[in-house]
């Protein structure tokens, strides 16, 4: 039996992970960070990613419920996002930019068009 040349990992290739898995990884964490499943009415957050040098640049769109601390809100997702990406792909994320898409009234939704005061 011949013996077996030995290839360093370095030299042997690289895992890249697609923009998908990384954009799907960010969602599960936005809905994580908003308390899945998604309440009625309201749309599942959507996202989109460019990968570039092993970081992650992160956009996602999600749909709050309102009275709600907005701000808190978006830090908890972004700070979710950041860390199941960095854990589960293996990547930085040094940008989540989150747009409120819509607010939700607690007091639910109402047909004709009535505000709520």
């Amino acid at each position: 039996m011949e013996a077996r040349e030995v290839v360093e990992p370095a030299v042997r290739g690289a895992t890249r992970i697609a923009d998908q898995v990384v954009a799907k990884i960010a969602m599960q964490a936005a809905r994580e960070a908003l308390g899945a499943p998604t309440p009625d009415g309201h749309e599942p957050p959507r996202t989109s990613v460019s990968v570039h040098d092993g970081s992650a640049r992160v956009r996602v769109s999600v749909e709050l419920g309102y009275p709600a601390d907005i701000g808190a809100r978006c830090r908890a997702v972004r700070q979710r996002i950041t860390e199941r990406v960095r854990t589960l792909a293996g990547m930085e994320v040094p940008e989540v930019v989150i747009t409120v898409e819509r607010l939700h009234s607690a007091h639910g939704d109402r047909s004709g068009g009535e505000r709520v005061r």
